[in-house]
């Protein structure tokens, strides 16, 4: 399974925006992106091509997809009857491995998908290892049995504690280590400081 390599730091970096928890005291720290000082830093406003471009960026990399693996989701969201980069977020958010992120049993994205990956999740009573597959209205994801009595469901609260909410779409019971979904997942849904139409600007370039 392809995968982006670089350190989450540097990502963050890059794009001025914490992608994993660990980002942010970092980010406090350092303002500006790698192979950058703040005495060379040239003050000037960003052209509106980069400012698409880096949103375009900070997102793919928040969920963790590779260029195509984007594109092709942009270009399923522009089909769609409603607006498309509402449509892209919701096609992001019903991906397996967040879904398990936003349920809070694994404390950011990247662990989830390794944890889906790894074959630790039934979907629908059935061994699954795709983090991308996309889920719908009805699907329940379990950990499996075998996987429960692991070092790193044993010591969840340690490991992921319980988020302050969960997303509506989605029930979520940490004793029974499962996961319902309940609807479809709403703009709010999503991360709240994402311009999606600055994503959509750059596709339709």
């Amino acid at each position: 399974m392809a995968r982006n390599t670089q350190s989450i730091v540097k990502q963050s970096r890059r794009e001025g925006y914490a992608l994993h928890p660990k980002a942010h005291k970092v980010l406090v720290k350092r303002t500006v992106g790698p192979g950058q000082s703040a005495s060379t830093r040239i003050n000037r406003s960003p052209s509106q091509y980069l400012l698409q471009l880096r949103e375009k960026q900070k997102v793919k990399r928040l969920y963790g997809l590779l260029e195509k693996q984007f594109s092709n989701l942009m270009k399923e969201a522009s089909r769609s009857r409603g607006q498309s980069g509402q449509e892209l977020l919701k096609l992001l958010e019903l991906r397996a491995d967040n879904a398990v992120y936003r349920s809070g049993l694994a404390a950011s994205r990247p662990a989830a998908r390794q944890l889906v990956s790894h074959g630790h999740f039934m979907l629908n009573g059935k061994r699954f290892d795709i983090p991308s597959l996309r889920l719908k209205v009805g699907d329940e994801l379990v950990v499996r049995p075998h996987s429960q009595n692991s070092g790193y469901f044993k010591s969840l609260d340690d490991n992921s504690p319980a988020p302050s909410s969960v997303p509506e779409w989605l029930k979520a019971d940490r004793k029974k280590l499962s996961i319902k979904i309940t609807g479809v997942p709403t703009r709010d849904d999503a991360e709240p400081d994402i311009s999606e139409q600055l994503i959509v600007e750059y596709y339709s370039r």
